[in-house]
This record gives C-alpha cells, sequence and structure tokens, in this order.
C-alpha cells in the first residue's frame, strides 16, 4: 500500500463560496482553474485510480485564506472546507482515508476553536503555513494554536507560503522569475522551522509533531550551517548574545531540525533531493507523499515519479513499508492498511 500523505484538493462547497468570496483573486484564479484534479472530484477519482494500492490523504491548497477573506470570514469558510473534506472522505474511504482540517492563524481564536472542531470530527491533524500574512510563527497571539496542539498531540502540517510581492532584492518591488516559488518556498520552510525552535516553542510544547512539506525545503543541503554553523552563533552578530540563547536551548540547534520533525517525500521528481533527504532525517520520520496535483501532467506525474525514485533504491521491503504507509500510521495513531 502506498498512502499518500501530503495531497492538495478543494472540496466542492468551498469552490462554490471561493467564487463568491475572491473573485478573480490572482493567487486562486490562473492556478487553481488550470488543474482539474485540484477541484473536479471524477478528474481527481481517475489520478487516483490509475496507481494499484494507493490513496491519498487531502489537504487545502494555497493561497492562505487570509489573502483574500476578512478576518470575520475566516472561522465560517474553515468550517466549509473542514466538512467538506469529513463529507468526502466519508463517502470515498478507499480513495481518500483521511484529511487535514485546515486552519488560519490571521484569526487564531477562530483557528483553535475550528481544530478541536475538525478533529472530533475525524480530521488527523491540521496545515498551518510558514507565515501568516508575512508574520512569523512565533509572534505571541499565535501561541495559543501550538499550546492547542501540543495538548491534542495530532500532527501540523506547515505548508511553505510566499508570493511574488516578496521581492529577492530590496530595491525591487516584486520577485521575479517566480524566484519567489523555486526558491523561496523552500527557505520559508527553514526559516518557519528555525523561528520555532529559537523562540523556544517547540521547547516549551515538546508534543508538537511537526510535518515539513518538501522534505523540509532547504534544511537536509544546510546540515553544516544548521549544525557545525550554528554551533556557534552568534559569532556574526553584535547586538544579540545568541550564544546565551543557544544555552538555554534544550538541544543542539541541529537535533530539532533533524530529530524533532516529519517530512514527506514530495520533491518534484528529484532524485538528488530525495537521496538528500533519506540521508538526513531518521528513517522512522519520513513520510511518502507526491504533491499531487501539481505536476506538469497536472495530477499523475509526480506521483509515478516518486514512487518510481523510491522503488528503485533497492529498499528493503520493511523499509519501503516504513515509509509508504507505515511511519505515517504511527504518527497519527490510525492504521489505514489492513
Amino acid at each position: 500500500m502506498r498512502l499518500d500523505a501530503y495531497t492538495h484538493f478543494i472540496p466542492k462547497p468551498f469552490v462554490d463560496k471561493m467564487s463568491e468570496v475572491a473573485g478573480q483573486h490572482a493567487d486562486i484564479g490562473k492556478r487553481m482553474r488550470g488543474v482539474p484534479a485540484i477541484y473536479d472530484l471524477d478528474v481527481r477519482k481517475k489520478v487516483v485510480d490509475s496507481f494499484p494500492d494507493y490513496a491519498q490523504i487531502l489537504t487545502y491548497p494555497m493561497p492562505p485564506l487570509e489573502h483574500f477573506a476578512k478576518p470575520d470570514q475566516l472561522e465560517d469558510l474553515l468550517k466549509i472546507i473542514n466538512d467538506g473534506f469529513a463529507d468526502l472522505c466519508a463517502k470515498e474511504k478507499d480513495r481518500f482515508p483521511g484529511w487535514v482540517a485546515q486552519a488560519s492563524l490571521a484569526a487564531p481564536d477562530a483557528s483553535v476553536r475550528e481544530v478541536e472542531r475538525a478533529i472530533k470530527n475525524g480530521a488527523l491533524g491540521v496545515q498551518i503555513y510558514t507565515n501568516v500574512s508575512g508574520k512569523p510563527l512565533d509572534r505571541p497571539e499565535y501561541e495559543q494554536f501550538f499550546a492547542a496542539m501540543n495538548r491534542l498531540g495530532k500532527p501540523i502540517w506547515i505548508h511553505p507560503s510566499r508570493t511574488a510581492v516578496h521581492p529577492d532584492y530590496m530595491d525591487e518591488q516584486k520577485s521575479l522569475y517566480e524566484i519567489w516559488w523555486a526558491f523561496g518556498w523552500s527557505y520559508e520552510t527553514a526559516a518557519a522551522m528555525a523561528r520555532l525552535v529559537f523562540s523556544k516553542t517547540i521547547d516549551k510544547y515538546p508534543n508538537l509533531k511537526i510535518i515539513l512539506h518538501h522534505f523540509g525545503g532547504i534544511i537536509p543541503m544546510l546540515e553544516g550551517r544548521i549544525g557545525p554553523g550554528w554551533d556557534q552563533i552568534g559569532a556574526r552578530t553584535s547586538d544579540a548574545d545568541y550564544q546565551a540563547l543557544k544555552a538555554t536551548l534544550k538541544k543542539r540547534p541541529l537535533d530539532y531540525f533533524q530529530k524533532d520533525v516529519w517530512v514527506d517525500s514530495a520533491a518534484f521528481g528529484g532524485r538528488g533531493a530525495t537521496l538528500c533527504g533519506l540521508e538526513f532525517y531518521p528513517h522512522d520520520h519520513i513520510l511518502f507523499a507526491s504533491d499531487c496535483p501539481f505536476d506538469p501532467e497536472k495530477g499523475p506525474g509526480y506521483i509515478r515519479e516518486t514512487i518510481k525514485i523510491l522503488d528503485s533504491l533497492g529498499m528493503p521491503k520493511d523499509k519501503l513499508d516504513d515509509i509508504y504507509y507505515r511511519n505515517f500510521e504511527k504518527l497519527v495513531g490510525q492504521k489505514f492498511v489492513k
């Protein structure tokens, strides 16, 4: 069995509502309308059925709701997404045996209420983004969310979020050539994790279960900087005593990035990135995922290529099964494969 732990879909009730709320919002329009498998259930089922012994866990895609909705609309919109997933997965258990609740930290109180409600309604965990309209995750107003997830013990899927309005150079107004996505999202993932580490959020809430998308972005490639590099943190800084801060952490910085997270195998068909991730992270913290349906074929491409890479590595069947479904079952505390 192959259980795809990070795929994206928009339930029909929210597709209808989103058109009403967002209109032709640029983030939604061009990209989402061009990928029918993100919202058309019949198209999506054909994609899933084209792979034997394969099923998907569903999450909402981009953009974050706060990019187009008003604060007082967020809780109702979250309910539409989450109830839509619950209904869909109840009817299509073989193809979609689980779903992830959506939160919006732009409305922290509402998100905590909705997360608790959604988990009671069957959600395996919750998805948030690497920033909240440009604000870092370690702001005090978001702490109640992490406290709630620490208490609930359910995983947090963290999805990178950055748009073209985030320039790559200080004298420009926007990011060109989709650098904001190709490189920026992988940086976002690492930066968000760093803020949770050095703010001591992870130390304070040791029961947090964090899933980083795309093998943790740039993290595996920067093992030396995160390890021996950050062991010397503060050497390049004159206005803060970062060595004193490091001394108050419960672990070496590298340990948080390597051992305190789970990651998925969605590497866009990149063999080198896959090998790097498999080498860096503990085996039991690696989950199979494809990021369906955002490949050039708009559905099956990344699934096929990710499976092809994993199956080509000569991994023992038990180890391969761990990645394909057992690690995920252990993480969420639920059996999917008999």
